[in-house]
């Protein structure tokens, strides 16, 4: 049973067909693990204790009845509301019991998934990691020294550490993509908007973006469809890339500082795979990154001060530290900067969608290097360089994957960009380049943070 909560959701769900294992008998399975796991993790913050009872549903329902994926466990980070659950969003000044499912946990839920377990995220889905929040930082599985990346950080822990083979989280300038890259696991940033948005506590509604972190492209491709049927992102898989072009942004971090240099090594090994297996692979040109950022991050703390700015007047001593400093940033900003950022994010946008009127898809890193130790952390929160926030500003969906290993042993990710509502074919990239290349997810034996 331990063995089968590793295999991919299709093979754990034909198990569950064939009657190999019962539903309730995976989830106790999947409870089993994470009891003896998350201690050194972090990765989960509240466990639905019905969990068991929908199991038990699901082995007495005809399978004729069952839907794709009955009987499987999900993670939801805890910004998404689960029915009669706690909603915390990482912080003292929130604590709310949910009175219905946010309407992307509702659509798996349909799907036949069984939200188990409530996920660790930095406070409000800000910065972090911080210390003073109601529960510890989640730790990343290839070195509990280092840190997952944030905000889904429950989410990328507990998949990359084998508690759930999929979870959902949430991104506003990279927080699925970047825990996604740093815990060697995959991430799929949604078209803007593709995925709705009830239910889910606000960051910066015009950047927030609801979808899959998971331990395979087929994974994160079976959620997605299950999320947003229209996307056919799982009948995609297995289709042969020949003859796709590809645009290769490697001028936009080659010369940056703090890329890494296997990070480089391992794009430009990404891109010749990709153009062995028959993609088309030509180098292009971005906008100054930079600039997008600033611009990016102008929106997202004009509207985060929006979103916070009652309850701080209200609760400010109950808000973390540093989610007070990020917080109050967005209120020196005038409408000028915000109109000046949002006419940045549509010509960025337009310049993007133009591209992808050429390139099936566009090749980027999703960070620059490998997840940072806590002990960097100790003074603050510390800038880490992404190449996510500009694909926000622009609404296109974006998919990080694995792509090797940094010289201390830490995964890295390259990123795929797609056009508007396109996710089926960044799924069928991403898996064709998948199963081609390295696949990062960590071992459950070797995994410092998992082995037990």
């Amino acid at each position: 049973m331990s063995e089968l909560i590793d295999l991919p959701l299709r093979a754990q769900a034909a198990a569950l067909t064939r009657r190999e294992t019962s539903a309730k008998e995976l989830m106790q399975t999947v409870l089993d693990r994470i009891s003896r796991r998350d201690p050194k993790l972090h990765a989960v913050v509240h466990l639905d204790a019905r969990a068991m009872d929908e199991a038990q549903r699901w082995d007495d329902t005809p399978l004729e009845d069952r839907p794709t994926l009955a009987g499987l466990a999900l993670g939801v980070k805890d910004i998404l509301d689960v029915a009669q659950a706690p909603t915390r969003c990482g912080s003292h000044a929130q604590d709310k019991l949910a009175q219905r499912d946010a309407a992307a946990v509702a659509r798996l839920r349909r799907a036949g998934m069984t939200p188990l377990a409530k996920l660790a995220t930095y406070e409000y889905a800000l910065t972090g990691p911080a210390w003073d929040q109601p529960n510890p930082p989640a730790r990343n599985p290839w070195n509990t020294a280092h840190i997952t990346g944030g905000s889904s950080s429950g989410s990328a822990a507990a998949v990359a550490g084998g508690l759930l083979r999929v979870a959902l989280g949430t991104d506003t300038g990279g927080s699925i993509r970047a825990p996604a890259a740093y815990c060697g696991i995959v991430g799929l940033k949604p078209t803007f908007s593709s995925v709705p948005d009830a239910g889910c506590f606000p960051l910066s509604p015009a950047l927030d973006v609801i979808g899959p972190l998971a331990a395979c492209v087929e994974d994160a491709a079976l959620v997605m469809e299950a999320l947003v049927p229209d996307s056919k992102a799982a009948r995609a898989l297995g289709q042969d890339i020949e003859r796709l072009r590809i645009g290769y942004a490697r001028d936009w971090f080659v010369a940056d500082p703090a890329c890494d240099p296997a990070l480089l090594r391992a794009m430009d090994d990404a891109a010749a795979t990709l153009s062995m297996l028959g993609a088309r692979i030509e180098l292009i040109d971005l906008p100054d990154y930079q600039p997008l950022e600033e611009a990016g991050s102008v929106i997202l703390q004009a509207e985060a001060w929006e979103v916070h700015r009652a309850a701080l007047a209200d609760h400010w001593p109950r808000y973390g530290v540093d989610a007070r400093r990020n917080l109050v940033t967005g209120a020196i900003l005038s409408e000028a900067h915000v109109a000046a950022a949002r006419r940045a994010a549509a010509r960025f946008g337009a310049q993007v969608t133009e591209l992808l009127g050429t390139y099936a898809a566009l090749l980027a890193p999703t960070t620059l290097g490998p997840a940072p130790r806590f002990a960097d952390f100790e003074d603050g929160p510390v800038w880490t360089a992404m190449r996510t926030l500009p694909f926000n500003m622009s609404g296109h969906p974006a998919l990080s994957v694995p792509c090797a290993l940094s010289d201390a042993g830490l995964p890295l990710g390259l990123q795929l960009i797609g056009r508007h509502g396109d996710e089926a074919t960044l799924c069928r990239i991403g898996h064709a380049y998948e199963q081609a290349g390295p696949n990062m997810l960590c071992p459950p034996i070797t995994c410092p943070g998992a082995a037990v």
